[in-house]
C-alpha cells in the first residue's frame, strides 16, 4: 500500500485558504510532507487560470465594440452557467496532458488557448463560440491574450514527469449557488455537478480536502486578499460580489456529506455508476491560514503549528478512508 494519495481535491468557497494551504504544503520539506501528510511532491491543476483568460478575453471583445461571450459583465457571472463543466473539462484535459506528458506544437499559444476553451465547452454541451467569432476578431484575441496563454502553457510543462512514484497531483477547485438556495443545488451549480464532470480516472483515484469557512467569512476574506493590480493572481485576485453572492453565496458540500451513501465520503454519480470519495474537512471558519499569503520568512511559528495539526488531523483521516478503499 503506497504512502501518498494519487490526487487530492482541494475545494472550498472562493478566498477560503486553498490557495493558502497550497502554499504551505510547497513549503514542507518532502519527507515530511510525505510522513506527516501522505502528500507526494505536489504536481497543481487548477481551473482558475482560465476563468482569469476568460475574462480577458470577454474584456478584449468589448474593446473591439463586440457582444462579451462568457460573462454577463466584467463584474457578472457566467451567461451560461454550464461554462462551471467547461471548467472542468480544462482540468481534465489538463490532468490528461500531465499523465501523458503531453506537449503542444503551437504557432501562437493564444489560438491554442481559444481552441482549448472551445473545445472543453464542446464536451460540457456548449456549441464553440470563439472560432465563429470571424478571422480578423479572432486572431486580434489571440494575439491580445497571447503571452498570458504561453505562460499557462509553459506552466503546464513545468508540472511534466515520466515518474509518478510519491507524486501527488492537487487540484484546486471553488464552486456554489446563489445565496439562498434550497439543497440540493441544481445543476450546473456546486460539487455534485462539478464532481460528476471529473474523468473516471480523477475520481477514482481522489480524496477530497475540504476548507471549511461560512459564505459570510468567504466573501470577508475576498475583500481582504483582492489585489487590484494582480487580477490573475492565485492568491491576490479578487472575486466580483455579484459573483460571490450568485455563484458562492452558499456551497452543497455539507449536504452531500451528510447523504452520501457512504459515511465520510462524498457519493459521486457518473454515467449510471457510483463513486464514493474519502472526505475529509480543514476548519478554517475562524481564520487559520491568511498569513500564508505573506513572505515565508514573516510567517509566524504558532499559526504555523496550528495549521499543521489541523491540516495533518484531515489527511490522517483521509488516509485511513483511503487505504481501506485500495
Amino acid at each position: 500500500m503506497k504512502n501518498t494519495f494519487d490526487i487530492v481535491l482541494l475545494t472550498a468557497l472562493p478566498a477560503s485558504g486553498k490557495s493558502e494551504v497550497r502554499r504551505f504544503l510547497a513549503n514542507v520539506p518532502s519527507k515530511i510532507l510525505e510522513t506527516d501528510f501522505h502528500i507526494g511532491e505536489t504536481l497543481q491543476l487548477d481551473d482558475f487560470p482560465y476563468v482569469h483568460m476568460m475574462r480577458r478575453i470577454d474584456d478584449e471583445l468589448a474593446l473591439l465594440k463586440k457582444d462579451r461571450i462568457f460573462f454577463q459583465s466584467g463584474e457578472k457571472p457566467f451567461k451560461n452557467p454550464y461554462d462551471w463543466g467547461t471548467l472542468i473539462e480544462t482540468i481534465n484535459q489538463d490532468y490528461d496532458d500531465l499523465i501523458n506528458s503531453r506537449k503542444y506544437k503551437v504557432k501562437s499559444a493564444g489560438v491554442w488557448l481559444m481552441e482549448k476553451i472551445d473545445s472543453a465547452a464542446e464536451k460540457a454541451g456548449i456549441k464553440p463560440r470563439l472560432k465563429i467569432l470571424g478571422d480578423d476578431v479572432y486572431n486580434k484575441i489571440a494575439e491580445k491574450i497571447e503571452k498570458e496563454a504561453n505562460d499557462i502553457l509553459l506552466e503546464k510543462y513545468k508540472s511534466y514527469t515520466k515518474d509518478f512514484n510519491n507524486k501527488t497531483i492537487v487540484i484546486e477547485f471553488a464552486r456554489g449557488g446563489a445565496d439562498g438556495s434550497s439543497m440540493p443545488l441544481k445543476k450546473p451549480f456546486g460539487y455534485d455537478y462539478s464532481f460528476s464532470m471529473l474523468s473516471p480516472e480523477i475520481i477514482k483515484k481522489s480524496v477530497i480536502l475540504y476548507i471549511w469557512v461560512t459564505p459570510e467569512e468567504s466573501r470577508r476574506k475576498n475583500n481582504a486578499r483582492a489585489n487590484p493590480n494582480d487580477p490573475g493572481s492565485i492568491l491576490h485576485h479578487g472575486v466580483p460580489i455579484d459573483v460571490m453572492l450568485n455563484d458562492y453565496g452558499c456551497d452543497d458540500m455539507e449536504w452531500l456529506y451528510n447523504n452520501s451513501e457512504i459515511k465520510d465520503t462524498i457519493t459521486v454519480n457518473k454515467n449510471g455508476h457510483k463513486y464514493h470519495i474519502p472526505f475529509a474537512r480543514f476548519d478554517n471558519r475562524v481564520d487559520k491560514t491568511s498569513f500564508l499569503r505573506d513572505d515565508v520568512s514573516k510567517w509566524d511559528k504558532e499559526k504555523v503549528e496550528l495549521v499543521k495539526r489541523e491540516i495533518k488531523s484531515a489527511t490522517d483521516k483521509l488516509y485511513s478512508l483511503f487505504a481501506k478503499k485500495n
